[in-house]
């Protein structure tokens, strides 16, 4: 009886400390990184073509790259799949792409533009990608809120649909600087509260958030605010700082810098939101930046590599 009870005892504390490990391990696996460094050239004023940022991306230690939808859609088979045996070899896999639709003008761009989406998303799709987004612009000279968002929900809901027929998931980013909101007779929407207003009229399964560290600041967000999505809530992700010394009303738009630049933005705050909800997408950095944007192609890819990867250290 006595070695029955101690063989029970160290069977329950066996059992118990697995348990235990387990819930560590599983603890520990939550709080590592699942999102990817992400490059997209043309935010940081790199001007190269698909094969040229993938070499990029692969030479300064990117882990994903932006998609061209329409430069992709218009290759040939051979083509496409030089691109894709590249992507390998410089162990690279996509990002968002840019949603290739103009939705803010005439009805007539718009349309034209719709009836080359499922071209575009086929070939996303055909290739391995996922994701696609867009901005929202916080104001305008002539709609009201209540007729912009209209015309968005409609527009948008047209482009969801194409894009969810393909796979692939959209999102879409708001707009937070004060000083552009105001900046037109009628202001739109500018926050994460009031883009998941569009998302829930949109109405469609595959339309989320793209989260950027900037708009978040500039909208007097916290990291509540983040921890109230899921990873499949955030399609897109982009990291920046903001300039010292302005007021966070008076920052302006495509005055920004590089994550870590300036340490106005809690950036350490911001990816820990990331990694509390599990995001496993894209983050890129998009500082609108003219020193960046000055610098060839090979300095401004480096130093925003480097930007990003002592941003990812914090985490």
């Amino acid at each position: 009886m006595k070695n029955m009870l101690n063989r029970r005892t160290m069977i329950a504390a066996s059992v118990a400390t697995s348990i235990a490990m387990t819930r560590i391990a599983s603890a520990e696996n939550s709080q590592r990184r699942k999102f990817t460094l992400d490059l997209r050239c043309g935010s940081i004023g790199v001007q190269a073509n698909q094969k040229e940022a993938i070499e990029l991306a692969g030479k300064y230690g990117f882990e994903s790259v932006t998609p061209d939808a329409i430069s992709l859609a218009g290759m040939s088979v051979d083509q496409q799949e030089e691109v894709l045996d590249l992507m390998k070899e410089k162990n690279v896999v996509w990002g968002s792409a840019g949603l290739p639709v103009e939705f803010r003008k005439d009805q007539a761009k718009f349309e034209d533009d719709l009836a080359q989406l499922p071209e575009r998303a086929a070939a996303l799709q055909k290739l391995g990608g996922k994701r696609m987004g867009t901005y929202i612009m916080p104001c305008h000279d002539e709609l009201t809120y209540v007729q912009n968002f209209r015309l968005h929900a409609d527009r948008l809901r047209k482009c969801t649909k194409v894009l969810n027929d393909h796979g692939l998931r959209f999102g879409m980013e708001y707009v937070g600087p004060k000083t552009l909101w105001t900046s037109k007779r009628y202001s739109f929407l500018h926050s994460l509260a009031g883009l998941r207003d569009l998302i829930d009229e949109i109405n469609v399964d595959n339309v989320g958030v793209i989260l950027d560290s900037w708009h978040w600041y500039t909208a007097g967000e916290s990291i509540d605010d983040i921890k109230s999505l899921s990873n499949q809530d955030v399609v897109g992700c982009d990291l920046n700082d903001a300039p010292k010394g302005i007021a966070v009303d008076q920052q302006l738009d495509n005055q920004r810098e590089l994550p870590m630049a300036t340490g106005v933005i809690n950036v350490k705050s911001f990816l820990e939101g990331l990694i509390a909800i599990g995001y496993d997408g894209p983050v890129r950095a998009e500082p609108f930046n003219a020193a960046l944007n000055s610098m060839d192609n090979d300095a401004a890819t480096k130093a925003t590599a480097e930007a990003m990867k002592s941003a990812f250290a914090l985490i």
